[in-house]
Protein backbone atom coordinates (compact mmCIF):
# COMPACT_ATOMS: atom_id res chain seq x y z
CA UNK A 1 0.00 0.00 0.00
CA UNK A 2 1.04 3.55 -0.65
CA UNK A 3 -0.81 6.12 1.40
CA UNK A 4 -0.42 9.88 1.36
CA UNK A 5 -1.45 11.12 4.82
CA UNK A 6 -2.44 14.78 5.09
CA UNK A 7 -3.32 16.45 8.37
CA UNK A 8 -6.30 18.68 7.62
CA UNK A 9 -8.49 21.27 9.28
CA UNK A 10 -11.24 20.15 6.88
CA UNK A 11 -11.68 18.04 3.76
CA UNK A 12 -14.47 16.95 1.45
CA UNK A 13 -15.05 14.72 -1.54
CA UNK A 14 -17.54 15.61 -4.26
CA UNK A 15 -18.89 13.54 -7.13
CA UNK A 16 -20.80 15.17 -9.99
CA UNK A 17 -20.75 18.48 -8.12
CA UNK A 18 -22.37 17.10 -4.96
CA UNK A 19 -20.52 16.70 -1.68
CA UNK A 20 -20.52 13.01 -0.79
CA UNK A 21 -18.57 13.23 2.48
CA UNK A 22 -16.78 15.84 4.56
CA UNK A 23 -14.74 15.95 7.74
CA UNK A 24 -13.43 18.59 10.07
CA UNK A 25 -10.11 18.16 11.90
CA UNK A 26 -8.41 14.89 11.03
CA UNK A 27 -6.65 13.10 8.20
CA UNK A 28 -7.19 12.96 4.46
CA UNK A 29 -5.80 9.69 3.12
CA UNK A 30 -5.01 9.04 -0.54
CA UNK A 31 -4.83 5.24 -0.69
CA UNK A 32 -3.16 3.13 -3.37
CA UNK A 33 -3.26 -0.68 -3.36
CA UNK A 34 -1.07 -3.18 -5.22
CA UNK A 35 -1.75 -6.87 -5.84
CA UNK A 36 1.11 -7.87 -3.50
CA UNK A 37 -0.63 -6.29 -0.49
CA UNK A 38 -1.69 -8.69 2.26
CA UNK A 39 -3.43 -8.59 5.61
CA UNK A 40 -0.09 -7.63 7.12
CA UNK A 41 0.02 -4.45 5.03
CA UNK A 42 -3.55 -3.60 5.99
CA UNK A 43 -3.00 -4.11 9.74
CA UNK A 44 0.33 -2.25 9.64
CA UNK A 45 -1.20 0.76 7.84
CA UNK A 46 -4.21 0.94 10.15
CA UNK A 47 -2.00 0.76 13.25
CA UNK A 48 0.46 3.38 11.97
CA UNK A 49 -2.21 5.83 10.82
CA UNK A 50 -4.35 5.62 13.95
CA UNK A 51 -1.39 5.83 16.34
CA UNK A 52 0.88 8.29 14.47
CA UNK A 53 1.57 11.30 16.69
CA UNK A 54 1.24 14.16 14.21
CA UNK A 55 -1.29 16.43 15.94
CA UNK A 56 -0.24 19.24 18.25
CA UNK A 57 -0.45 19.01 22.02
CA UNK A 58 -0.97 21.99 24.36
CA UNK A 59 2.67 23.04 23.85
CA UNK A 60 2.35 22.98 20.05
CA UNK A 61 4.49 19.82 19.66
CA UNK A 62 3.37 16.99 17.37
CA UNK A 63 2.62 14.61 20.20
CA UNK A 64 -1.01 13.49 19.76
CA UNK A 65 -2.63 10.84 17.58
CA UNK A 66 -5.88 11.21 15.67
CA UNK A 67 -7.53 9.14 18.39
CA UNK A 68 -6.39 11.58 21.08
CA UNK A 69 -7.79 14.62 19.27
CA UNK A 70 -10.99 12.73 18.41
CA UNK A 71 -10.47 13.46 14.71
CA UNK A 72 -11.97 11.88 11.62
CA UNK A 73 -10.53 10.26 8.50
CA UNK A 74 -11.54 10.85 4.89
CA UNK A 75 -10.14 7.98 2.79
CA UNK A 76 -9.88 8.33 -1.00
CA UNK A 77 -8.83 5.53 -3.37
CA UNK A 78 -5.91 6.68 -5.50
CA UNK A 79 -4.47 4.16 -7.97
CA UNK A 80 -2.28 6.89 -9.51
CA UNK A 81 0.08 6.58 -6.53
CA UNK A 82 1.48 3.58 -8.41
CA UNK A 83 2.31 5.60 -11.54
CA UNK A 84 5.58 4.69 -13.21
CA UNK A 85 7.14 7.59 -15.10
CA UNK A 86 10.35 5.84 -16.20
CA UNK A 87 9.48 5.60 -19.91
CA UNK A 88 7.90 8.18 -22.17
CA UNK A 89 5.55 10.94 -21.13
CA UNK A 90 2.47 8.90 -20.32
CA UNK A 91 2.56 7.30 -16.85
CA UNK A 92 2.00 3.57 -16.61
CA UNK A 93 -0.31 2.35 -13.86
CA UNK A 94 0.45 -1.36 -14.24
CA UNK A 95 1.81 -1.45 -10.67
CA UNK A 96 -1.62 -0.61 -9.23
CA UNK A 97 -3.78 -3.45 -7.95
CA UNK A 98 -6.30 -5.04 -10.27
CA UNK A 99 -9.64 -3.28 -9.74
CA UNK A 100 -11.55 -6.16 -8.09
CA UNK A 101 -8.75 -6.89 -5.62
CA UNK A 102 -7.97 -3.21 -4.98
CA UNK A 103 -11.60 -2.27 -4.32
CA UNK A 104 -12.15 -5.11 -1.83
CA UNK A 105 -8.83 -4.35 -0.10
CA UNK A 106 -9.62 -0.60 0.08
CA UNK A 107 -13.09 -1.29 1.53
CA UNK A 108 -11.60 -3.67 4.11
CA UNK A 109 -8.99 -1.02 5.00
CA UNK A 110 -11.74 1.56 5.57
CA UNK A 111 -13.72 -0.88 7.73
CA UNK A 112 -10.64 -1.58 9.89
CA UNK A 113 -9.95 2.15 10.25
CA UNK A 114 -13.58 2.76 11.24
CA UNK A 115 -13.20 0.30 14.14
CA UNK A 116 -10.71 2.78 15.65
CA UNK A 117 -11.50 6.25 14.23
CA UNK A 118 -14.63 7.67 12.54
CA UNK A 119 -13.91 7.09 8.83
CA UNK A 120 -15.62 8.35 5.69
CA UNK A 121 -14.67 7.55 2.13
CA UNK A 122 -15.03 8.42 -1.50
CA UNK A 123 -16.30 5.99 -4.14
CA UNK A 124 -13.78 3.54 -5.57
CA UNK A 125 -13.12 4.27 -9.24
CA UNK A 126 -15.28 7.40 -9.36
CA UNK A 127 -14.22 10.75 -10.79
CA UNK A 128 -13.92 12.67 -7.52
CA UNK A 129 -13.04 16.23 -6.61
CA UNK A 130 -11.22 16.67 -3.31
CA UNK A 131 -11.10 19.91 -1.33
CA UNK A 132 -8.95 20.30 1.75
CA UNK A 133 -7.41 22.78 4.11
CA UNK A 134 -4.03 21.26 4.88
CA UNK A 135 -3.01 21.84 8.49
CA UNK A 136 0.64 22.73 8.94
CA UNK A 137 1.07 21.62 6.22
CA UNK A 138 1.76 18.09 7.42
CA UNK A 139 1.98 15.50 4.65
CA UNK A 140 3.50 12.04 5.17
CA UNK A 141 3.91 9.15 2.74
CA UNK A 142 3.44 5.64 4.13
CA UNK A 143 4.66 2.77 1.94
CA UNK A 144 4.03 -0.63 3.50
CA UNK A 145 6.45 -2.26 1.04
CA UNK A 146 9.26 -0.32 2.77
CA UNK A 147 8.12 -1.62 6.17
CA UNK A 148 8.05 -5.21 4.84
CA UNK A 149 11.78 -4.95 4.11
CA UNK A 150 12.68 -4.55 7.78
Amino acid sequence: MKIVIQRVKSASVSIDGLIKEKIDSGLLLLVGVEDADTGWDLEYAVRKITQMRIFSDEQGKMNCSIQEIKGEILSISQFTLYASTKKGNRPSFSGAGKPDFAEAFYENFNEKLAEVVPTKSGVFGADMQIELVNDGPVTIILDTKEARKH
